[in-house]
């Protein structure tokens, strides 16, 4: 207990998480075996980082910053535009739409809100749009990008859990598309209330065919990615280096927007970015490993099934103690701590790993969106200006929505695992 203690007084006062979660797991080797016990650090933290499939983490966060420079980011809300445009509040549907273009490119929820922060949030206040609703509908909307693969999120359950990588992409893909739909829903319903704009007129179907003409590059990344992975033909680290190679050479020789400094500038953030991560995932080893010795993980999962042995009481459990912590804590460190505490617990009461691993999924990217440490919101509030509370009072429609749809995948296993089970994955 004193372990745990040590680890909430250092987020309290502030300290980094990867920091917080490895001065925990020191004080908890050193609870186990004194000081000598220590020498076991190193080679926890090493292998906890040696896992191929980590690989393909920092290749598709490249990849997204190479299509962010290269425009390929514009020219997928410009085909939003031209679909969705024409309805009430038609910057509003562009955006969530764009979302899932965007998803297919680089799985962040992060470089979504980022970049359509910069672009189309600025775009929907200068035609009438409230900047907190714009906001607001950019945060709903991120969270699509790392629910429809390519996932880093998924690579990293994946990895640490040992189950397919490719499965969880085929199962992210249905929820992602109804996350689309109903926040498009929620939309259309509250347009009249938020007095949002009537698009002016609709695009001609020249326009349309025009618009896809010149977006067919962008729209072939998700093609390769998730047809080469899908399809058995690579894997996914493999799949990202090729996205990485594409998305070069679009830049350098069709579209010509790259250059030496601006690839090294991308690099270090790529760089920092996993960086950031890896540390996380680095000390969160030695965490992870004090709880098993500890034996947590069993205490916690008899202690849940002593409330409750019904399916679906433990899935809401598990689902209600992901979105709290959520609220507090970054969701690459839930991920790596509470993966194998609360991924027995799923074993138990018979769920498919791959439908474990959605319900998780969702769960964490919705934290994303939530205050107080949502991720989206903190990028969102710097990149616009735009107050955290007055954002997440917009916001407050979609998080109720899209906490519904997570319901309803974690309760209906036959629609979460359908894609997979029927490209071969289960």
């Amino acid at each position: 207990m004193i372990i745990l203690i040590i680890f909430a007084v250092l987020i309290i006062l502030g300290t980094p998480i990867g920091f917080s979660i490895g001065l925990a797991g020191l004080a908890g080797l050193i609870d186990i075996g004194g000081d000598k016990f220590l020498a076991v650090g190193p080679g926890k933290i090493f292998n906890g980082l040696n896992i191929f499939p980590f690989l393909a983490m920092p290749f598709f966060i490249l990849a997204g910053e190479i299509m962010n420079q290269t425009g390929i980011t514009d020219r997928l809300v410009k085909l939003s535009q031209v679909l969705v445009g024409r309805f009430r509040g038609g910057l509003a549907h562009s955006n969530m739409l764009a979302s899932v273009f965007f998803a297919g490119l680089t799985g962040s929820a992060t470089a979504d809100a980022a970049a359509f922060g910069r672009t189309l949030v600025p775009a929907m206040v200068k035609e009438g749009y409230k900047r907190d609703y714009a906001c607001a509908v950019t945060a709903a909307g991120s969270i699509i990008g790392p629910t429809i693969p390519p996932s880093g999120l998924m690579v990293v359950y994946g990895s640490l859990m040992g189950v397919s990588i490719g499965g969880l992409f085929a199962a992210g893909i249905l929820p992602g598309l109804i996350i689309c739909a109903v926040c498009m829903g929620v939309i259309a319903i509250g347009g009249k209330r938020e007095n949002l704009p009537k698009a002016q007129r609709g695009a001609t179907l020249g326009e349309i065919w025009s618009t896809f003409v010149s977006s067919l590059t962008a729209l072939m990344m998700p093609v390769i990615i998730l047809g080469g992975i899908l399809g058995g033909i690579v894997t996914p680290t493999e799949a990202a280096s090729i996205a990485v190679a594409y998305a070069l050479f679009l830049g350098v020789f069709i579209y010509r927007t790259l250059s030496f400094a601006i690839l090294y500038d991308m690099l270090v953030r790529t760089a920092r970015i996993t960086g950031v991560i890896f540390v996380i995932i680095a000390f969160a080893s030695i965490l992870g490993w004090w709880m098993s010795f500890e034996k947590i993980p069993q205490a916690i999962a008899s202690s849940v099934l002593q409330m409750s042995d019904n399916k679906y009481a433990v899935i809401a459990i598990i689902i209600g103690l992901l979105l709290m912590v959520g609220m507090v804590m970054d969701i690459t460190a839930i991920l790596i701590i509470l993966g194998p505490v609360l991924v027995p617990l799923t074993a138990n009461i018979g769920l498919d790993p791959i439908h474990a691993g959605i319900i998780f999924i969702l769960a964490l990217n919705i934290s994303l969106m939530t205050p107080p440490v949502g991720a989206c919101l903190f990028i969102l509030s710097s990149v616009t200006g735009e107050k955290i509370e007055r954002i997440s009072i917009k916001l407050f429609p979609f998080l109720i929505a899209e906490v519904l749809v997570l319901f309803l995948f974690a309760f209906w296993e036959d629609a979460t695992m359908f894609f997979p089970r029927f490209l071969g994955f289960a």
